[in-house]
């Protein structure tokens, strides 16, 4: 049986990092969740962020995509490294090249569903195995002079839901906080994320460290609803936040004057797009830049009247400077419509790894 909690809640620490009453956190995403975005969700009211998941192997091995997204910024700031691997010593071998980088914290997937990670003993397969899982992260709080904390699922299938043993057993070889997603790996992202089992690992009596709810919010209600039901510590936003930053200022909003802010006009959409793409363009060069944006635009301007014809350019064009010609169009042609009101994310764009 739950209560209502005090909304007054205390402050928020994982390791020395102090991180509000209710700290917000951005969730790590494949192809999404990288510097130009992470910069975009703090400014509008991020409190922690964490990089793209990162092969421990690809580190090992100084791979080029996986060195790359140790790239941080002091601006996003705090942020931590999160990384993947099914192999106890190549997973505690990398905790030094991650330091080097000079994070606030390393945090551990043992969530990922993907096949492709799960197969090769990773992500959320080490649920099928908690003694390795506890070892390996043993080992790595012991390698590691920053915070360490875990991100995971309710299990690997109904039959196995296991996340109270989990938690229990990974703050017991000191892992600092753990963000848990209300699904089995079984479920991928299918179905209704169980809050309830999360609630029950918060009010267990033997857990004293911050619990992260992650799966399915999407409104600010929601968001007041899941910190009065159940007193987690604070909420992991993911799918939501794609192509709407504006998610987390809109929560906290929420949280202390119980309104809703108005939703962002096509003006500050716009605005949002072009310091993305500027971003993009800076960080990974003009070729890069611009093909990796065109996953975004749709999700920027989703449900705006009329924007396919826009959007099918901006797809297409292959120069900063016509880009940015069809963003200011778009601004033009909008400019005396009412703000549009945004929706949940696609359930069709599933980033790897949340």
């Amino acid at each position: 049986m739950y209560r209502n909690f005090d909304l007054a809640g205390s402050m928020v620490r994982i390791g020395h990092l102090q991180l509000g009453d209710f700290p917000l956190l951005l969730a790590p995403m494949e192809d999404v969740s990288d510097p130009p975005f992470r910069v975009l969700c703090k400014r509008h009211g991020a409190d922690l962020m964490f990089t793209e998941f990162i092969s421990s192997e690809g580190l090992i091995r100084h791979a080029e995509k996986s060195v790359r997204k140790l790239d941080l910024y002091d601006e996003e700031r705090p942020i931590g490294i999160q990384i993947f691997g099914g192999n106890i010593e190549v997973m505690a071998d990398c905790v030094e090249i991650i330091e080097a980088a000079n994070p606030d914290l390393i945090d551990i997937n043992y969530g990922c569903p993907v096949k492709a990670v799960t197969c090769k003993g990773a992500g959320a397969a080490i649920l099928k195995d908690v003694p390795k899982m506890v070892e390996m992260t043993a080992r790595i709080v012991r390698r590691s002079r920053l915070p360490v904390t875990v991100k995971t699922r309710l299990g690997w299938d109904a039959s196995s839901i296991n996340i109270m043993e989990v938690a229990e057993r990974l703050q017991d070889v000191g892992i600092a906080a753990l963000t848990i997603h209300g699904r089995t790996r079984e479920q991928m992202y299918k179905g209704k994320a169980n809050w309830d089992l999360i609630g029950e690992v918060k009010n267990n009596p033997r857990i004293r460290i911050p619990i992260f709810l992650n799966g399915d919010v999407t409104t600010p209600q929601q968001a007041l609803y899941i910190r009065q039901r159940y007193g987690v510590d604070g909420i992991m936003i993911g799918r939501a936040a794609i192509g709407n930053p504006w998610i987390f200022n809109q929560i906290k909003h929420f949280l202390a004057t119980g309104t809703e802010l108005p939703p962002p006009s096509v003006a500050e959409r716009v605005e949002a797009v072009r310091m993305h793409l500027r971003r993009s363009l800076e960080w990974k060069g003009e070729r890069l830049g611009l093909l990796e944006m065109r996953r975004h635009y749709g999700n920027y301007f989703r449900d705006l009247p009329g924007i396919k014809a826009f959007r099918d350019q901006l797809v297409r064009l292959d120069t900063p400077q016509a880009v940015f010609s069809v963003l200011e169009q778009i601004e033009n042609h909008y400019s005396q419509h009412q703000p549009f009101q945004t929706t949940s994310p696609s359930a069709a764009l599933i980033p790897v790894g949340i």
